[in-house]
């Protein structure tokens, strides 16, 4: 039986990825990792669910089935709940041009990775250090 590390507990990632091998590798190394993961293919599904779990932390992808992560992002920031209004977003998409990246983190992400630019476990230290800047 592999070991789990649980040194993370209580923290919950949102992730939001319509590939599903990306997604279940994310949610594995998560998972190891000890946080607790929740998942959405699309965004409206996306938006339901968050509002729903409170996550600690938002992986969103910007292409998606439904509203783009774009919109995801825009309707968090603009929720009347503090609680969803609150959740750090890190972009996590194959779009890359400087307009993107802006984009993103002018309607309130507070990163923007590149998803060929980083490997999963790279992926893990920038929620880990965004979510270390919550406490």
């Amino acid at each position: 039986m592999p070991e789990k590390k649980v040194n993370n507990p209580g923290n919950k990632i949102f992730i939001v990825e319509d590939d599903k091998f990306l997604r279940d590798l994310i949610i594995k190394k998560l998972d190891t990792e000890g946080y607790e993961t929740a998942f959405a293919v699309g965004g409206e599904e996306a938006l339901k669910k968050i509002g729903e779990e409170k996550p600690d932390l938002v992986l969103l992808d910007l292409i998606l089935p439904g509203i783009d992560g774009y919109e995801v992002l825009k309707q968090m920031k603009n929720n009347s709940s503090d609680d969803i209004k609150k959740i750090p977003v890190i972009i996590l998409s194959n779009l890359g041009q400087r307009d993107d990246v802006e984009k993103g983190i002018n309607l309130g992400a507070v990163d923007f990775l590149i998803k060929a630019h980083f490997t999963p476990g790279e992926i893990i230290d920038k929620i880990k250090q965004v979510l270390e800047g919550k406490k």
